[in-house]
């Protein structure tokens, strides 16, 4: 069974982070800088919320609200769902599917470990593929009785 921890020991475990009092545009600006379509929120080492660019659309761009005067904690998800480190991949993808959120902040002993996103887990499904795909041409070619030709 793939983990959660697979996910982080391949694309690691940095944390980008604001605190509630960070205003959006601050936070949007750390979002741009590190390419990140989510940013989770902290207070005092803990997890208190995320913000994400959908949290920004909805509830500035579209309310005509100006983002350097709004503090995060006025826009973020306060209802953050996570994952534990030894979880499977797929209940990252159940619970994305389910929740239709994006980002999972991951858990290991209630310390937050890392944060995985939908295209994390979708390249860790199509590696899988991949290689389960390989491993059949192998299999095929290695058996006797058939015959695989290459066009």
């Amino acid at each position: 069974m793939e983990t959660i921890r697979q996910i982080l020991d391949h694309k690691g475990k940095v944390i980008h982070y604001v605190s509630p009092e960070t205003t959006v545009y601050d936070a949007l600006l750390l979002m741009a800088d590190k390419n990140i379509g989510a940013v989770l929120v902290l207070n005092e080492g803990k997890l208190f919320g995320i913000m994400s660019e959908r949290d920004y659309a909805r509830k500035i761009a579209l309310k005509g609200k100006f983002s350097k005067e709004v503090p995060v904690k006025e826009i973020m998800s306060n209802e953050v769902f996570v994952i534990n480190i030894d979880q499977s991949i797929e209940d990252a993808k159940a619970i994305m599917i389910n929740k239709r959120i994006r980002h999972l902040p991951v858990m290991a002993n209630e310390k937050l470990e890392g944060i995985i996103s939908i295209g994390d887990v979708v390249n860790a499904v199509m590696a899988k593929n991949d290689m389960m795909i390989d491993q059949l041409i192998t299999y095929i070619k290695g058996c006797p009785e058939t015959q695989v030709e290459k066009k």
